[in-house]
């Protein structure tokens, strides 16, 4: 045991998770690339979860970052503030939400955390729909809604919280059916529950579901749910704390694969706009942003050095169109992990779009979760120098892949051999 873990583990509470049997310091990085504290040198597949967004060490980033702190850190949001002013711009304008506010955070919790507090007082009501195998975040109202129960520690929760069918594709009672009869079935489940409640404030949902597994619905479902809510005046809430920014390659947003219906009433975001720094946000149109009749600031959210940091990360995945870059690059990684999976019985699914891969793992000849194997296979990676993520829900374990934007294609292949060797050691 390392002297850093131990003091680690002397100060630290025991349910913060660690990765490895033999924990990592990682030191430093650059482009698609970390070096640990004993200079082992790893390809990242998985981005500070889905944070190191278009690379490490990112010249353009850690320029702007250097310029802004030589003129000043912070002032809180009681000043006018000229990068946060400008990075809201460029949200609202990629937002694709008419008359756009941007309110921001500094995490995806919190900003989730104000999505619900708009939608509840807008609405009046604190009944909440959300998905099944969801995660929204560990604060005391994210946590209640979170549907995932290896990342939710209490039952207690300001809202009332009712949970509907779709984010799994392929479990669960409608996992038989084909697209269009699986959309019906979670619309008419969705009517059912609706029957049966209050009138709730919103429907939160992750257009991939992150912890979950990087699972999915068909596309065009969160469209026809939003069909369903708009008869009743309730939200759509698209949390796009994993899934924003071009990850999924086909799409901006997330949100965009169910774009039928129009535009979510209200978007989240974190994570990767910041590229390390801690930036989360919420968009939505003004009469949903301005319903709050009560002063607000945020102290750190919208900072200058973390507003710097988002201008610079957003110009630069814009200019170098890393969207197209996740579509191209993930396209040939996901069906290179595929053809890997063909060949392996512990392998249930490799699923996703774009950078945003998910490896669901079973036990052979079974469709029972191998968390065992997932830990397994997360080792190996790292020993062959590859750095992944591990997720899943109820009776699932699922590996995540999420590289920076900008990874090459010689890296996905270098990424991928490292990853069929390591699924190949877990089931030899």
């Amino acid at each position: 045991m390392s002297d850093l873990y131990s003091r680690h583990r002397r100060v630290m509470p025991d349910w913060l998770a660690l990765y490895y049997d033999d924990p990592i310091e990682i030191t430093h990085g650059e482009g698609r690339h970390v070096w640990d504290s004993d200079g082992n040198r790893y390809l990242d597949f998985f981005g500070g979860i889905l944070t190191t967004m278009t690379a490490h060490a990112l010249p353009e980033v850690t320029k702007a970052v250097g310029e802004q702190a030589g003129r000043i850190l912070h002032s809180s949001t009681l000043y006018l503030n000229r990068p946060m002013v400008e990075l809201a711009e460029r949200i609202a304008q990629v937002s694709g939400i008419p008359d756009a506010r941007v309110f921001f955070t500094t995490s995806g919790t919190e900003a989730n955390d104000t999505a619900l507090l708009l939608a509840t007082t807008y609405r009046r009501t604190n009944t909440v729909l959300a998905m099944r195998n969801s995660y929204h975040g560990r604060s005391f109202s994210t946590v209640g809604i979170t549907g995932n129960r290896s990342w939710s520690p209490t039952s207690l929760s300001p809202l009332q919280t009712l949970y509907v069918h779709g984010g799994v594709r392929t479990r669960g009672p409608f996992a038989h059916l084909d697209d269009r009869a699986f959309t019906d079935a979670c619309v008419a489940d969705l009517r059912d529950v609706l029957g049966h409640t209050r009138p709730p404030a919103a429907l939160i949902a992750e257009p991939v579901q992150g912890v979950g597994g990087f699972t999915s619905p068909p596309d065009g479902l969160y469209a026809d749910f939003h069909e369903v809510l708009k008869e009743r005046g309730i939200l759509w809430i698209s949390d796009e704390v994993q899934t924003g920014w071009g990850r999924t390659g086909d799409h901006f947003w997330g949100w965009g694969a169910h774009a039928a219906s129009g535009p979510p009433d209200i978007v989240t975001f974190a994570k990767g706009i910041g590229n390390g720094a801690s930036i989360g946000g919420v968009i939505a149109r003004a009469e949903l942003m301005n319903c709050l009749d009560a002063n607000s600031i945020s102290t750190f959210g919208g900072t200058q050095l973390t507003m710097a940091a988002g201008l610079a990360n957003l110009t630069y995945l814009l200019d170098h169109d890393l969207q197209g870059n996740a579509r191209r690059v993930g396209g040939l990684l996901i069906e290179r992990l595929r053809a890997v999976a063909a060949q392996l019985p512990g392998v249930r699914e490799v699923r996703g779009r774009g950078l945003m891969i998910g490896i669901e793992l079973a036990k052979p000849g079974t469709d029972e979760a191998d968390p065992q194997a997932a830990s397994a296979v997360l080792e190996a990676a790292r020993t062959g120098g590859l750095l992944i993520g591990k997720g899943g829900g109820h009776d699932t374990s699922a590996l995540r892949v999420a590289p920076p934007l900008s990874l090459t294609v010689a890296e996905a292949e270098e990424g991928a051999a490292i990853l069929e060797d390591a699924l190949r050691s877990a089931y030899s």
